[in-house]
C-alpha cells in the first residue's frame, strides 16, 4: 500500500465515519435520556433518503402512509390513557400533538409530490416527514414501559426495527435509489488526492452539527434538562423536569440527525429499505466505544470505525463487516475489565 492510497482510504473512511458519528450521537442521546438502544435509527435514515428519491420520481413517498398510521396509533394510545385517568382536559392536546401535527407535512407532501418541486424543497419535506417518526414510536412502544429493564427495551426496539423494515419493503419496494448530490465538483489537492465536493460537505456539515450539538447542551435550558434527565431521572423530576418530555425532545433531535445523515450519505451510496440497519449497527460500535455515555469518545470511535472499515474493504472487502463488528470484542472486554476493576476497588474500600 502506497502513501497516496492510504491517504485516499483515510479520507473515504473519515467521510463514512462522519455519518456514523451523527448516528452515534443520536444513539447516545436517546440511550442516556431514556435507556433505549434505539435500533430503528437507521430505518428512519433510510426512509428519509427513499422519500427524497420518491419526490425525484414525481410520486408521493410511502413515508406519508407510514407516518399516518403511526400518528393514528399514538393518538389512540395517548387519548385512551387520558380517558382511563379521567384527565379529559388533556385530550385536545393529544389530538393536536400526535394526531394533527405529524399529518401536516404528510398532507403537504401528498399534494405537492407531482409538481416537480425544487431539490431543496424535496429535502426539507422529506426531513419533515421523518421528523415525527421517532417521537411517535416512543409514544406507541416505549412510554408505557419506560421503567422496564434495558434488555426489555432493547427487545422492543429490535421488534420495532423488524416491523419498520417490513413496512419499508411494502411502501418503498426492494429497489435501491441514490439521490442527487447537494453540491457538484471535484477538488484535486495534489499527489493524486481527489476529493468530491459532497465529501467535503459531509465533513463540514458534521463539524458544524457537532458544534451546535455541544452548544445546545451547554447553553440552552432544553439541553440542560436533557443532561439532568440523563444523570438522574428522579432528581430531574424533583426539580420540575418531566422525563417524558425530555425523552420526546431526545427522539426529535435523533430524527433530525437521522434525516441529515440520510441527505449526506444518500448521494454516495445506494439506499435500500433495509440499508439503515447496517449503518446503525456500525454507529452502535462507535457508541459502544464511548460507553453509550460520552459524546466526544463516541465521535472519535465512530470516525475510527469509518477508517477501519475503509482499510478493511481495501484488504478484503468480503470481510470488512467482520472486522468492524469484531472490534466490539476487544472494546467490550476492555470495558468489562475496567468495570470489574473499578468494582473491586470500591469493594476493598468498603471492607473494614
Amino acid at each position: 500500500m502506497t502513501t497516496d492510497i492510504a491517504i485516499i482510504l483515510s479520507i473515504d473512511g473519515i467521510a463514512s465515519g462522519t455519518i456514523y458519528l451523527l448516528a452515534g450521537l443520536g444513539l447516545v442521546l436517546i440511550f442516556s435520556v431514556t435507556r433505549v438502544v434505539f435500533v430503528p435509527f437507521g430505518d428512519i435514515m433510510a426512509f428519509c433518503a427513499l422519500s427524497v428519491a420518491a419526490f425525484q420520481l414525481g410520486r408521493p413517498p410511502g413515508t406519508i402512509w407510514m407516518v399516518a398510521v403511526l400518528a393514528a396509533l399514538a393518538t389512540l394510545i395517548d387519548v385512551a390513557g387520558h380517558v382511563r385517568a379521567g384527565d379529559f382536559v388533556r385530550i385536545p392536546k393529544s389530538l393536536l400533538t400526535y394526531g394533527l401535527l405529524p399529518l401536516v407535512p404528510c398532507l403537504i407532501a401528498l399534494l405537492a409530490a407531482s409538481y416537480g418541486l425544487p431539490y431543496a424543497v424535496q429535502i426539507a419535506l422529506a426531513m419533515a416527514l421523518v421528523l415525527p417518526i421517532a417521537p411517535l414510536l416512543d409514544r406507541i412502544a416505549f412510554r408505557a414501559v419506560a421503567d422496564a429493564p434495558v434488555l426489555v427495551l432493547l427487545i422492543i426496539a429490535l421488534a420495532l426495527h423488524f416491523a419498520l423494515s417490513g413496512l419499508g419493503l411494502v411502501v418503498f419496494g426492494a429497489e435501491g435509489f441514490r439521490i442527487p448530490p447537494l453540491v457538484d465538483g471535484i477538488y484535486n489537492f495534489g499527489n493524486g488526492i481527489i476529493v468530491s465536493a459532497q465529501v467535503l460537505l459531509m465533513l463540514a456539515s458534521t463539524a458544524i452539527l457537532s458544534l451546535l450539538f455541544f452548544l445546545f447542551f451547554e447553553g440552552s435550558m432544553a439541553g440542560r434538562a436533557l443532561r439532568a434527565t440523563a444523570v438522574n431521572r428522579i432528581g430531574a423530576r424533583l426539580v420540575g423536569i418531566r422525563p417524558a418530555r425530555a425523552g420526546t425532545t431526545a427522539y426529535l433531535i435523533a430524527s433530525l440527525l437521522a434525516g441529515v445523515s440520510a441527505i449526506l450519505i444518500g448521494p454516495t451510496t445506494t439506499i435500500y429499505y433495509d440499508s439503515g440497519f447496517l449503518i446503525g449497527l456500525k454507529a452502535f460500535v462507535g457508541a459502544i466505544i464511548g460507553g453509550l455515555v460520552s459524546y466526544p469518545v463516541t465521535a472519535l470511535g465512530s470516525l475510527f470505525v469509518g477508517v477501519l472499515e475503509s482499510f478493511a474493504s481495501f484488504w478484503s472487502s468480503a470481510f470488512k463487516e467482520v472486522v468492524v463488528f469484531g472490534l466490539l470484542i476487544p472494546v467490550l472486554l476492555w470495558r468489562s475489565w475496567g468495570s470489574s476493576h473499578h468494582d473491586d476497588g470500591e469493594a476493598e474500600e468498603i471492607e473494614p
